[in-house]
């Protein structure tokens, strides 16, 4: 073999493990990236504590202190 069938060899393997590599973290991190929810968020006038209660719930209950509170838009 010559020298630049292994030069060729080298650049082409070197090539497919970093598209491999990049394949890789791509499906790793998808795995682990958190799904969006539909809840909705809640701050408590009161207390200032930070909730989440279903999505059809437009007023929800302070689990700190139990006062009724709207949902917050950020």
């Amino acid at each position: 073999m010559n020298t630049e069938t292994l030069l060729t060899i080298y650049v082409v393997s070197l090539l497919a493990i970093l598209t491999l590599a990049g394949i890789y973290s791509s499906l790793i991190r998808k795995r682990f990236d958190p799904t969006p929810t539909d809840d909705r968020t809640f701050l408590c006038n009161k207390c200032g504590y930070v909730y989440t209660d279903d999505p059809d719930v437009d007023n929800s209950r302070c689990p700190q202190c139990g006062k009724i509170n709207e949902w917050y838009r950020f």
